[in-house]
């Protein structure tokens, strides 16, 4: 039984003729006359077709791939009618899946030379010629180089304009997008007609196993013209039977009655039942006059089927509060009452033992928000400082060239402050050129001076700090040790390695402690680095602009023996905390149980994803992905007597009811028959007394439209805290469950009522049309 009550059916007498003409909903727009071509018919919805850059790139380029000096390979690149997806050439053949790159993975077009690989081995290309296409998640980026400047723009201006044709479209296009493509697939003879066998096919391709005896009679039943072929509209009628939605004709019908069609009060009716903020006629008028597609209905008023789940399927009936997509908090408290996105050794792109170091890295971490990164700066050739994972086999890049790489890309997604977290190797000289590049480099950006002479010790707002960097770093003369020597980041990095159990030979290659240069002292304004040895009691006046930098290890001692005490540390100054030096490949800790304490910056490895990152980025995901979360309340006052470890009693109730599931991504595409065995987990995180996960039953051979109806349920003590994630696994009898897709968000950010879920690989990228359907309800008290 599906969540909300049932209402009685009932009928307008003065509006039937109209009710007549709107009540069949269509899921699929009916053939527009182009069937020779379903693939190329889905390209022309995103109208396109007749775009020269796109007809250029269906005819396929030529183009030279640059992977090293030596390594110059051309390749034909060709854009599929699907208009999604871009099939390349390989040297060794492979599955058909692994030719094809998907225009949605795409994170960053970028012209000439403006790649490290290209600056490192492009020379021998004019940048005019060349292009870099950037991917989101750990798939490295494709440096190309094309015949003519004519060629590359071409490519550069092509794909920006699928990329913003995808993702101006509504969720019914895209999935209207991804049936047609698949039918095109399916189609193995190219006639424009489907038989059975290729009916089959697509149902495989799609992830649904479906009985055969079933699936012929619906074959059958669309089967008009009785030639064991389907075509042009008996395709349709096919698809539309099979996109049916159940579960949302139920809802739709609870509110419409007999006549099938919503008025303005209903659909008044059902906003106030989902719970929505704002709820009004004039709303409910809006919301029609917006996603409605037919125009007979709309110029009476009244909303299809088809106009509601348009509407449930868009933003505006997602599970995140559109409201919390742009920046909406207050961005005028000092830094330390911020949760501030953070990275770990970010100039890596893989292991911290043998991985390549990039430039690369810090551009992608700053297009995943990330405002804080990390610098490991060890004495470079030439008198250049270079950045790499210390007594290790990580490649080497000049700090330089990732000063540059922070000037350039740092505020592309947001436009507050960047901390540059130095972890200092270097002597006295190359200290000094650090100091230079800096200034040299980043200019005016660069805080150089406290912004507030007469409170110089005062932590400024984000606000305040707009389109700034900040140094994190040891400061004169401030850091001095007991016996009065200046400590350096090295010295702190002795304690790191201490704390992570190295070896006592690599301790003893870490020289001695050196002094901090005046030129790069001069630069920690408002984070300074200093050791935490123990908690100071409260009347010790606090000193904003002292960070600390802790393990994870210690991080959760002191949660663990001074919670409370640790959550009013981080009321007034900066705590940053990394993953244990152990950690050889590059894994992560779990970030909640930092933030659950207060700690600002919970620096994690960006290029590792997994549970830990999508936390992260369900953290960041409100407040306009600026990288800036304010803390909840508990966590800002000087004074709070929160200790995470003891949160008191229950103070929420949150129901989920997981209903269904859409159009969930085939794993295994090279093999037809493999179809996933769904099954749904809802995680809470948040104080230990929080922590939870529930799951569903797993439906067996189905991914297209699982249905589960199932009911899960959680008792929260600090709702302010947790993040709520939702999780679609293949169910395993023999082994682990396959990760399918997944969705994290903020629980004040969580609406209630009939929501969809949109899921997200395990790179962050979008599964579109992959949705949950859910009903939430919280309760508060």
């Amino acid at each position: 039984m599906l969540c909300g009550r049932w209402r009685s059916c009932r009928r307008r007498p003065e509006e039937p003729p109209v009710a007549a003409q709107v009540a069949a909903p269509l899921l699929l727009a009916p053939p527009d006359g182009d069937t020779k071509r379903p693939g190329l018919r889905a390209l022309k919805k995103m109208g396109l077709t007749e775009d020269e850059d796109v007809r250029a790139m269906l005819r396929g380029s030529r183009l030279c791939k640059i992977r090293s000096r030596t390594w110059h390979k051309e390749r034909l690149y060709r854009l599929q009618e699907d208009g999604l997806s871009v099939w390349f050439q390989r040297r060794i053949p492979r599955a058909p899946s692994q030719h094809i790159f998907f225009v949605q993975h795409i994170e960053a077009v970028r012209e000439g030379h403006q790649s490290e690989g290209l600056r490192r081995f492009g020379g021998a290309f004019p940048p005019a010629r060349c292009l870099t296409i950037a991917f989101k998640g750990r798939r490295k980026n494709l440096d190309l180089a094309a015949a003519t400047p004519e060629e590359a723009q071409r490519w550069v201006r092509g794909l920006a304009k699928l990329r913003a044709r995808l993702d101006a479209m509504s969720q019914r296009e895209r999935l209207d997008h991804w049936i047609h493509s698949y039918l095109h697939r399916a189609d193995s003879n190219q006639d424009s007609k489907m038989s059975f066998k290729e009916i089959k096919s697509l149902l495989r391709m799609v992830n649904v196993d479906m009985n055969d005896m079933y699936a012929y009679r619906l074959f059958k039943e669309c089967d008009h013209s009785n030639n064991e072929r389907l075509e042009g509209a008996e395709i349709e009628e096919f698809l539309r039977r099979l996109l049916k939605r159940p579960e949302l004709e139920e809802i739709f019908h609870r509110y419409s009655g007999e006549d099938r069609v919503l008025s303005a009060p209903e659909l008044l009716e059902f906003l106030e039942d989902q719970g929505e903020d704002g709820a009004t006629l004039a709303r409910a008028q809006q919301l029609i006059h917006t996603y409605e597609l037919n125009e007979t209905a709309k110029q009476h008023e009244l909303m299809t089927l088809d106009g509601f789940m348009m509407y449930l399927l868009s933003p505006e009936g997602a599970a995140l509060d559109p409201a919390h997509t742009c920046v909406f908090q207050d961005m005028d408290q000092p830094l330390s009452h911020y949760f501030i996105s953070s990275s770990h050794n970010t100039y890596l792109t893989d292991s911290q033992i043998g991985g390549p170091s990039s430039t690369e890295a810090y551009v992608r971490a700053f297009a995943q928000g990330c405002r804080c990164v990390e610098l490991d700066c060890w004495e470079g050739p030439g008198g250049e400082p270079v950045i790499y994972h210390g007594h290790t086999l990580t490649s080497k890049i000049l700090f330089r060239d990732v000063v540059q790489a922070v000037r350039d890309h740092a505020f592309t997604l947001s436009p507050y402050p960047v901390i540059l977290s130095l972890e200092n190797h270097c002597g006295l000289e190359q200290q000094a050129v650090m100091a230079r590049h800096l200034r040299a480099i980043l200019g005016d950006v660069l805080v150089t001076q406290a912004l507030d002479s007469q409170n110089p010790e005062e932590l400024p707002s984000p606000e305040q700090l707009k389109g700034r960097v900040l140094v994190k770093g040891k400061k004169l003369p401030a850091a001095r040790s007991e016996d009065g020597r200046i400590l350096s980041d090295q010295e702190e990095e002795d304690e790191e390695e201490e704390e992570a159990e190295a070896t006592e030979q690599r301790r003893r290659l870490i020289s001695q402690a050196k002094q901090i240069s005046p030129e790069l002292s001069a630069l920690a304004v408002y984070c300074c680095a200093t050791r935490l040895r123990t908690l100071c009691p409260n009347p010790v006046p606090p000193q904003p602009c002292q960070v600390s930098s802790l393990s994870e290890r210690k991080a959760k001692k002191l949660i663990r023996e001074a919670g409370n005490s640790f959550v009013r540390h981080n009321t007034r100054q900066l705590t940053r905390v990394y993953p244990l030096g152990l950690r050889m490949n590059s894994a992560n800790y779990s970030p909640q149980e930092m933030w659950n304490s207060g700690c600002q910056l919970v620096a994690l490895n960006f290029q590792t994803p997994g549970y830990e990152m999508d936390l992260n980025a369900g953290r960041f995901l409100i407040n306009g992905q600026c990288g800036y979360i304010l803390k909840p309340a508990c966590l800002r006052q000087p004074d709070t007597t929160f200790d995470p470890e003891c949160p008191g009693p229950p103070r929420t109730t949150l129901t989920i009811q997981v209903l269904t599931a859409q159009q969930l991504p085939k794993l295994n595409t090279e093999k037809p028959n493999s179809i996933v065995d769904p099954l749904v987990r809802v995680e809470i995180h948040g104080v230990p007394a929080d922590c939870a996960r529930k799951e569903t039953n797993y439906v067996l051979n189905n991914g297209f439209n699982p249905r589960w109806g199932q009911t899960l349920q959680f008792q929260l003590r600090a709702p302010e805290l947790v993040l709520v994630r939702f999780v679609v696994e293949d169910y395993d009898t023999t082994s682990p469950n396959d990760f399918v897709g997944q969705f994290t968000l903020p629980l004040n950010s969580l609406k209630q009522g009939y929501r969809h879920i949109h899921l997200l690989s395990k790179d962050g990228a979008s599964l579109s049309p992959a949705t949950l359907f859910v009903h939430i309800r919280i309760q508060r008290f």
